[in-house]
């Protein structure tokens, strides 16, 4: 009997993190309703709680992989992207500038 509740639940979970109060009064209302000893409660709610953390951990990694594939769709850069790019323009400005010493630099466009 136990097992099927504790199924029922992590399979309701689903990707609802669950918050500790939250978690603790459903524990405490299944603890009456079943009359689940004070272990099986304390079980039952660290598998939940476990449950939740990883439904967790996946969505944010789901949700970091989406922003990484619409950032790549669009033409985003990264930050580490951008950076070498800098250093790239510094590079070839710098090799441009020793090359033509007198050639005087145009201004920015804006």
């Amino acid at each position: 009997m136990l097992e099927i509740v504790e199924k029922t639940l992590l399979a309701g979970i689903g990707a609802l993190a669950l918050t500790q109060k939250k978690a603790e009064e459903v524990i405490d209302d299944l603890k009456e309703r079943m009359n689940l000893s004070e272990e099986e409660g304390k079980n039952l709610l660290e598998k939940l709680r476990n449950a939740a953390k990883e439904n967790q951990e996946k969505i944010e990694e789901l949700a970091q992989n989406e922003v990484k594939k619409a950032c790549e769709r669009v033409g985003v850069v990264t930050a580490d992207e951008f950076t070498k790019l800098q250093r790239k323009v510094a590079q070839l400005e710098n090799r441009s500038n020793h090359s033509h010493p007198d050639r005087k630099r145009s201004a920015p466009c804006h």
